[in-house]
């Protein structure tokens, strides 16, 4: 969602912001701006619609400069994309806000402070708490008392950056829900919204918890917890890099990510996988005991990492013998769910702050699980932090906004997992080293998928013209098919949806025509002849099918048939092989339709409201 950056220096801060406004462009957003306390104890401010190098062009133009200053990308959620509803957000000319989030009781309190005279300029509900800070600063708090009486009043999720003319040398911040990280420097401190941002500048971590209130001035950070009380929060060192986070030799992040697979998928396996067997004890020192008692298994995510718990149901009910029930986390958070006895709950999120399941994992907690489980890409994530076990997935900073690297590491350790909880069921040694062996070659296999790069490129061009394409896969593979459309409809903006090859005569089959792509994805499987099947029903009605299916297949090109050979991989690691070739011919039909990749329209990397 909105990117926010904050820096408190002896030097000018202006170029910080605007370069973590630049490595938070892929969290997506609509408009952007500054707001700096220049050296005459006023704000400065600059704001514009479109991207952070419009509002570059702006300054080049009309300079800021200041030691302490806030910066904002937003992804619209009250008022349309216009400069007035552009963060920051000014009140009295002293107080300057930027806000991530949603303050749901944000008309009530504005009804109050227009009874009191006050006027607002935009559509936001960003624009109260300027207000209300301000009215709290007139009532003689200092910054951070108003800071805190204005949070206490506040109803939702949201993360706040508060600067005061009249107070020049500090930021106040308060987070509930959505992420805040606070950088730590020598002689100067920043916040943000994500670590990436600060990478230039720091490589020294301070995760907020829920509610803390924070004052970051050059010299200390000072952190209070939901109820006043100073606390400590730990520091912590990361070994990301700056050039992490930048794109190299690759013309995307999203293809450079891509290409980072074979190595994200070995760095996963590290420390979970050793003298052939997998290690429970990796997920937590509670692990094996824990994993004992499993009977069932819930598994709740949104988007992408939903697809990878639905393959995941195929691998636990097929290794571990295990009842597994995989939901959508907008929905289960809103139901009453009947949680069996001894039933693991299993969140999937690449940052761990998704605002759905993050708070369906909080019900959990209060439900009748007999543990909760976190598999995640973000080690200092409220998920992470709020799990009874965590598995750590090792796919680095990923900053396009299509999942690539960190889908594919998912299912990694949504396997890992299936055999940790096989092995508890009473699967052999012998069995264990063999599938422990299929893991140490997804890396492998993913690295031969990647050589097929330049043949997707080529066949990118039947699908650009295209207007809807339709996937079919059977098995573990029909969740790959799901991602596959996903990716499609993401970035390029044609039409895609997936179904389980078996349910084309049930309603999609009345959409097949020479102008409708289906894409097969066909691995040498047990249900292959009736894949075959299937296929042969579109081609009686003229459809073009496009064919990804393994060397020893069989399958042929003929009319009106196009086969994708895969490189051969077992059964048990094709759900991640086959979604890089999937990611691949998403990524080229992008390219060739013109549209932004790593930023699409319309969406945001981090889901942090509802």
């Amino acid at each position: 969602m909105c990117g926010i950056v904050g820096a408190v220096a002896e030097r000018n801060i202006v170029p910080i912001l605007v370069e973590g406004l630049y490595r938070l462009e892929y969290r997506g957003y609509d408009s952007a701006g500054v707001a700096v306390v220049d050296g005459g104890g006023s704000i400065g401010l600059c704001r514009t619609t479109g991207k952070v190098a419009e509002l570059e062009e702006k300054l080049a133009a009309s300079p800021l400069r200041g030691r302490v200053g806030i910066a904002h990308t937003r992804w619209a959620t009250h008022g349309g994309v216009t400069e007035a509803n552009a963060h920051p957000h000014l009140s009295g000319g002293r107080v300057a806000v930027i806000h991530n989030g949603i303050i749901e009781n944000f008309q009530e309190i504005k009804d109050e402070l227009l009874g009191r005279g006050y006027e607002f300029r935009s559509e936001t509900d960003t624009e109260v708490a300027a207000h209300l800070v301000y009215d709290y600063l007139r009532q003689g708090q200092d910054l951070l008392g108003a800071v805190g009486k204005a949070a206490a009043r506040f109803e939702g999720a949201y993360a706040l950056l508060v600067v005061d003319a009249g107070d020049p040398d500090r930021i106040v911040v308060s987070r509930v829900a959505s992420p805040l990280v606070i950088g730590l420097g020598i002689g100067e401190n920043f916040v943000s919204s994500g670590a990436p941002a600060l990478l230039p500048v720091t490589q020294r971590f301070v995760y907020l918890e829920q509610g803390d209130i924070a004052e970051i001035t050059r010299e200390d950070v000072r952190i209070f917890d939901d109820e006043g009380n100073p606390v400590e929060r730990d520091v912590h060192e990361t070994n990301w890099d700056a050039e992490s986070a930048e794109k190299g030799p690759y013309r995307h992040f999203m293809e450079k990510e891509i290409f980072e697979q074979p190595s994200a998928l070995a760095d996963t396996l590290y420390g979970r996988v050793g003298n052939h067997r997998v290690i429970p004890e990796s997920l937590g020192p509670r692990a094996a005991e824990l994993l004992d008692k499993v009977e069932h298994v819930h598994i709740v995510a949104c988007g992408t990492s939903y697809h990878a718990g639905c393959v995941g149901r195929y691998w636990i009910e097929a290794l571990a013998g295990l009842p597994c029930q995989v939901e959508i986390a907008s929905e289960y958070r809103y139901r009453q769910a009947v949680v069996p006895d001894n039933t693991l709950f299993v969140t999937l999120s690449q940052s761990g702050e998704t605002a759905d399941t993050l708070e369906a994992l909080r019900i959990a907690r209060r439900s009748a699980y007999i543990a909760t489980l976190t598999i995640c890409n973000s080690a200092h994530s409220s998920m992470v932090r709020e799990s009874d076990l965590v598995m750590m997935t090792q796919a680095g900073p990923e900053i396009g906004v299509a999942s690539t690297k960190a889908f594919t590491t998912q299912l990694l350790s949504v396997l890992i997992v299936t055999l940790m909880l096989a092995r508890h069921r009473g699967m052999d040694a012998e069995r264990e080293r063999e599938f422990v062996g299929h893991l140490y070659h997804a890396a492998t296999a993913s690295e031969q998928a990647l050589q097929m790069s330049d043949a997707l490129e080529h066949l990118a061009e039947e699908f650009a013209d295209k207007h809807h394409t339709l996937f079919l896969g059977r098995g573990p593979m029909w969740p790959i098919a799901m991602e596959g459309a996903l990716k499609l409809k993401e970035i390029s903006y044609i039409h895609a949806e997936a179904y389980a090859a078996g349910e084309l005569k049930h309603g999609p089959l009345a959409l097949i025509d020479e102008d409708m792509p289906v894409v097969v994805v066909a691995p040498n499987k047990e249900l292959l002849d009736k894949l075959k099947s299937n296929m042969q029903v579109v081609r009686a009605r003229g459809g073009r099918l496009y064919v990804f299916a393994d060397r020893e297949t069989g399958i042929g090109d003929e009319p009106g048939v196009t086969v994708v050979p895969m490189p051969h991989a077992d059964k048990l690691i094709s759900p991640i092989v086959y979604t890089v070739p999937l990611q691949l011919l998403s990524y080229h039909v992008a390219v060739l339709r013109g549209t932004d990749v790593d930023q699409p329209r319309n969406l945001a990397k981090s889901v942090t409201v509802e």
